[in-house]
This record gives structure tokens, C-alpha cells and sequence, in this order.
């Protein structure tokens, strides 16, 4: 069988998987572009319990996926994403029959609860090689940003015609389709992946929590997502007062989010390919605060939001491509699955934040207020980002190896690291596997593999 391709257990998990983590986050994004607008109509209701309606799930997020990535480890992938699915499905109905901001706060809350994210993508592990994993995981993540262009057109829609509650029944109901799709539709796991490779361990946490570069990429990703939620509480209200009816909304994110994707590819191509990735990054974050304050001075005109918008998405889409890839390289070869947990955490708390810190600001002072505040996070993340140093690319390889004793572990990786190509060798005698990252140009398969049946 070749390996230059996916297999057909390698397709079915990849969009199956996909597929669940699209109909999820669909949910999720769908009610950014319309609580702002349509949650007006509900009791208690003030700009700061509408940024913690809409940031809440994060802060939940953020506190269990490592636990639930554990969790799936002990009991099993399948019972724990369903069951994360479950509680993801009772918040949508708490808060699609709430009639005040607080339920549809905690029914937000508890919708975060489920958080799957960890154990869809050990499953993901479990089900792919590893010289396949990046393309499995490249389609997922490709469905989840999708997800995010079709919650900008469809949110709005179903608000229009249903209301703020069947945004949540509709997101309920997507959960469901989620569960059918985990029973009747992904493969079952034959093997589970090596635990470094999948989901976060307490023993590694600190050490990555510490480490200067990756602290760098966990802060930027939460300044990202800060900056998103924040500015989602005030933008569908700016556009309202400007004239365009909630309805309409669609007429300014989907022409946005389409040129932001295409004008993003210059970058990603600019950044690979002549080699000036550090130089593009500090540019998207410098681009991220110039479209923050050109809301400040153009958001009296929907031309000027919609093209503050673009400058903004342009940014985002490259940022959240890029660092997930950066997390992968720097993190050590036996724990990027730790390092994207952290990260993912980061992600989530983000979000949270920039709900509070968007509801409080538009409750407090006006709005160009919010504009200012997320124009100044992008100036902080990029003083943060100006010493980010950026790896050499390479590719992770684990193999199998027999050992006994932890001191021929290190006997190995002190031979394997000697290798040319070898970045960095890690054997772990307790999983009977090595893990390399290699730069590809310079690595010879032939002695890595002669070194370890030696």
C-alpha cells in the first residue's frame, strides 16, 4: 500500500471527523453575528451579559479540554465524544428556552462543557499514520474554518426567521446529527495512537507552559480570539445603525470572508516559499491592529466596516493557520499533543475574554471604545511576537523499537540524534517508540532504521 495517500479508513475518519467538528463549531460561530442584535429581546439583558453570553462557552472550554482529552484516554474516544456532544446539546436547549441573558449565558456555559476537541483529534491520531495525520488534520481543519464562513451567512438567516431560540434549537439539532455521525459513520479505532501524541499529560504542561516560544504562540492565539469576540458584541449593531438590516448582515461577512481567503494566499505563499514566515507573521498582527482602528475611524460607513473587515479577516485567516503549524514545529516530538492542548486552552480562554472585555467596554463607554481596545491588543501581541523565533521546518516520524531498560532508551537517542537530518530524538521505553523530528533534505531513512534494529 502506498503511502503517499490516505487509505479508506484514513478518508472516512478524516471527513467524518470533519464533519463533527464543522456541524460543532457551526454552532458556536452562528451566534456571534446575531446575539448582539436579537438578544436585546431578552430579560436582564446589557452589553456585558451579551459578551458573556457570547464568550462563555470558552472559559468552560478552556478548563476541560485537557480533563476530557484524559477522559478519552481511560474510557474510550467514542463514549467520551458522544457524551460531550450530549452536554453540548442540553446547553443549546437550556438556552434556546431561556427567556433571560443569564440562562442563555449558562446554557452557553455548558455547551463549552463539551469539550471534544482534545478527543476528536486523538481519534483523529488513533485512525491515521503518521506520514498521513498532517493531511487528516489539514481537512479538519479546512472544515472548521468553512464552518465559520456558512455560520455568518446561516446565523443570521435563522435569527431572522426564528429568532435567537432557533439559532439554539437548530444548534441542538446539529449535535444530534454529530452523534449519528460518531456511531454510524467514523471507524472504530484498532490501536490508540502513543499518548504524547494526542492529548496533554500534567507532567508536561508546566514545562511547555515555560517555554519562551510556545508562551509566545498560547498568548497569541488568545490575544486572536480576544480580539474576535470582542469586536462581534458591537460590529452587528454598528451595522444595523449604518442601515443594513439584521437580515443583511450576509451581504457584507460572506463578500468579506470569500476576499479574505483569497487575498490571504499571497501571504501564505510569500511566507513559505521565500522564506520570510517570521516577517509575514509580525505583518498579519500589525495588519490585525490597523483593521481595528480603521473601525475607530470608519465605522460610520458600511464601506468602511466592510473594508476594515477584510483587512481583519486577511489577518486572522493567516494568523490561524499559521500558528497551529508553528505549535507543531517548536513543541518537543513527544509532546505536541501536550503543546496543542495548551494552546487550544489559550484559544478558548480568548474567547471568554474578549466577551467580558467587549460587553464591559460597550456598557461603559462608547463604542469606538471596543475598536481602541482591540487596536491596542494587536499592538501588545506584536511587541510579544517582535523575538518569536522560527524553526527550521521539519517532519515529526515515530517508529516502533523493543526496549527494556530506560538507560538503553538513551543509549538510542544518543544515536539517533547523531544522524544528519536529526533535529531532536526521543525515545520512550514505557511506549516502545522513538520519536524524531527530521529535516527531510538531509534525513536518511535507511540508517535511522538500521540504527534501531541494531
Amino acid at each position: 500500500m502506498s503511502n503517499q495517500s490516505l487509505n479508506q479508513i484514513e478518508k472516512r475518519a478524516a471527513f467524518s471527523l470533519a464533519g463533527v467538528f464543522a456541524f460543532r463549531m457551526l454552532g458556536l460561530f452562528m451566534l456571534m453575528p446575531v446575539l448582539a442584535v436579537y438578544g436585546t429581546s431578552l430579560e436582564d439583558v446589557s452589553p456585558l451579559w451579551i459578551g458573556l453570553a457570547i464568550g462563555a462557552y470558552g472559559l468552560t472550554q478552556a478548563l476541560l479540554q485537557i480533563p476530557m482529552g484524559w477522559l478519552s484516554d481511560k474510557f474510550g474516544r467514542k463514549p467520551i465524544i458522544i457524551t460531550g456532544l450530549i452536554v453540548f446539546a442540553l446547553g443549546s436547549v437550556i438556552a434556546a428556552m431561556a427567556e433571560s441573558i443569564y440562562w442563555v449565558t449558562f446554557g452557553r456555559a455548558l455547551q463549552g462543557m463539551g469539550a471534544i476537541a482534545s478527543a476528536l483529534l486523538a481519534l483523529a491520531s488513533d485512525l491515521s499514520r503518521d506520514e498521513q495525520r498532517p493531511k487528516v488534520m489539514a481537512v479538519i481543519g479546512m472544515c472548521i474554518g468553512l464552518s465559520f464562513a456558512v455560520a455568518m451567512l446561516l446565523g443570521p438567516m435563522v435569527a431572522a426567521a426564528f429568532g435567537i431560540s432557533g439559532v439554539f434549537w437548530l444548534t441542538a439539532l446539529l449535535a444530534l446529527v454529530g452523534i449519528a455521525i460518531v456511531m454510524f459513520v467514523v471507524p472504530n479505532a484498532v490501536h490508540k495512537a502513543p499518548k504524547g501524541d494526542t492529548v496533554a499529560s500534567m507532567a508536561d504542561i508546566k514545562n511547555l507552559i515555560k517555554h519562551p516560544q510556545l508562551l509566545r504562540l498560547d498568548v497569541g492565539v488568545l490575544m486572536l480570539h480576544l480580539t474576535l469576540t470582542t469586536l462581534f458584541v458591537v460590529l452587528p449593531a454598528r451595522l444595523i445603525e449604518e442601515g443594513l438590516a439584521a437580515p443583511d448582515h450576509w451581504q457584507i461577512y460572506i463578500p468579506v470572508l470569500i476576499l479574505a481567503f483569497v487575498l490571504m494566499a499571497p501571504m501564505m505563499i510569500v511566507a513559505i516559499k521565500k522564506q520570510k514566515e517570521k516577517q509575514v507573521f509580525l505583518a498579519a498582527i500589525a495588519a490585525l491592529s490597523l483593521s481595528a482602528l480603521m473601525l475607530v475611524w470608519l465605522s460610520n460607513s458600511l464601506i468602511g466596516i466592510a473594508a476594515a473587515m477584510t483587512v481583519y479577516f486577511i489577518a486572522f485567516n493567516f494568523l490561524e493557520a499559521t500558528m497551529p503549524a508553528l505549535v507543531s514545529r517548536i513543541s518537543p516530538a513527544t509532546q505536541k499533543g501536550s503543546a496543542m492542548g495548551v494552546f487550544s486552552s489559550g484559544q478558548f480562554l480568548g474567547a471568554f475574554l474578549g466577551g467580558v472585555l467587549g460587553g464591559y467596554l460597550a456598557q461603559n463607554y462608547e463604542v469606538n471604545s471596543v475598536f481602541a481596545a482591540a487596536a491596542g491588543i494587536g499592538v501588545i501581541w506584536l511587541f510579544i511576537a517582535w523575538r518569536m523565533q522560527v524553526p527550521p521546518r521539519s517532519k515529526a516520524l515515530s517508529f516502533v523499537t523493543e526496549l527494556n531498560k530506560s538507560q538503553h532508551a538513551q543509549a538510542l537517542a544518543d544515536k539517533l540524534v547523531s544522524l544528519p537530518g536529526v533535529l531532536e530524538a526521543t525515545v520512550v521505553s514505557e511506549e516502545n517508540r522513538a520519536y524524531l523530528k527530521v529535516d527531510e533534505s538531509k534525513f536518511d531513512l535507511n540508517q535511522a532504521k538500521q540504527v534501531l534494529s541494531s
